[in-house]
């Protein structure tokens, strides 16, 4: 399959739609998906399913990601905020305000593109594992660092640093949009802290009724979006990371359900879909994000993360529907390997 892989990972999909392909399982979401969710549209209500870009606040959720920094743009050395224009011209009268951002891109809701988390693995038969990304493509080819500039403020030491390929404007140019499906985890297990696995689920999609089809969007409400907010910027990092259920990353039959599913996306209102675990399990080389690893490197399904589900998890349960219309696509920004998601959905 083109010239970047001669075996693929066991479990992947790697050549399934084209050995050039960076879209991965969007390519289910078909113009007839995209009716399926417009067809779950009954009271024209819409949800926005995104946190506010400064929370969770600080860094301990994570203490390489920190909130926007948000500054004016400059005019002739000057702040061009309420700026008013009759300072350059008596005869104008507008007052103008214009900002720039400093934004890490997956700090609150987020869409994690493929370049994201790759693996070592033996892509080319040699004998050696080197750095590769979904579908074969390489750590230093398509997905690059640039060199380092010491000289510069440390967030731009490696400013040029792209996803040549698999970058997530792939996403935004789909437009993901299509049906979402929710699961409610927090409805059976609260805040309970707990990995759920195969059987767990398969329990929770029987008693709520849930049937998940190729293309859907899985959308997983754990309630840890709403500690978050409920921490009002001051996160308290070891409660959040000991609290609120995620999907056992580790559970062969739970992977192997979300590649029968034919699920297009997995999204949830926790930190990584899965639950971080706290170390090994295995003697031999494996991936700490067994999921992330599963669905981003292996299957090319995106991942959803920190999403605000709240609101329309309740709404749904009150109207015993699970199912509704998805929008959210990225910043089409080319080369960024995550970016914020303003998703809505609408019943």
């Amino acid at each position: 399959m083109g010239n970047r892989w001669t075996t693929r990972p066991p479990g992947s999909n790697w050549g399934e739609f084209g050995p050039d392909d960076q879209r991965g399982r969007m390519n289910y979401v078909t113009r007839d998906k995209v009716l399926q969710g417009v067809a779950e549209v009954k009271e024209g209500l819409v949800f926005c399913l995104s946190l506010p870009l400064d929370y969770p606040g600080g860094n301990k959720l994570n203490p390489r990601r920190g909130p926007p920094r948000i500054a004016p743009t400059l005019r002739d050395g000057k702040p061009n905020f309420c700026f008013a224009l009759a300072g350059e011209h008596p005869l104008f009268t507008d007052v103008v305000c214009d900002d720039m951002v400093l934004l890490t891109l997956q700090y609150s809701t987020q869409w994690d593109s493929f370049a994201h988390v790759g693996s070592m693995f033996d892509a080319d038969g040699d004998g050696e594992p080197e750095p590769v990304f979904y579908n074969g493509f390489r750590a230093g080819d398509d997905v690059v660092l640039a060199p380092a500039r010491p000289e510069a403020e440390p967030w731009a030491r490696y400013e040029g640093s792209r996803a040549n390929a698999l970058g997530i404007q792939n996403l935004a140019e789909h437009g993901a949009q299509g049906r979402g499906v929710l699961v409610d985890l927090h409805a059976h297990f609260g805040r309970e802290r707990k990995a759920v696995g195969y059987d767990d689920l398969m329990r929770v999609l029987d008693r709520d009724e849930v049937v998940v089809e190729r293309g859907d969007f899985v959308c997983f409400y754990t309630g840890l979006a709403d500690m978050i907010l409920e921490m009002n910027h001051q996160p308290d990092g070891k409660l959040l990371h000991e609290s609120c259920t995620g999907l056992d990353g580790r559970d062969g039959k739970l992977l192997q359900w979300i590649t029968d599913s034919g699920a297009a996306a997995l999204i949830a209102d926790n930190y990584a879909v899965e639950l971080v675990p706290s170390g090994p399990y295995a003697a031999t080389p494996h991936a700490l994000l067994p999921m992330h690893e599963h669905c981003l490197f292996k299957n090319g399904i995106h991942l959803g993360e920190i999403w605000y589900l709240t609101e329309l998890a309740r709404w749904l349960r009150h109207h015993h529907r699970n199912r509704f219309l998805l929008t959210a696509p990225p910043l089409r920004l080319p080369g960024a390997v995550g970016s914020p998601a303003a998703a809505v959905a609408t019943v």
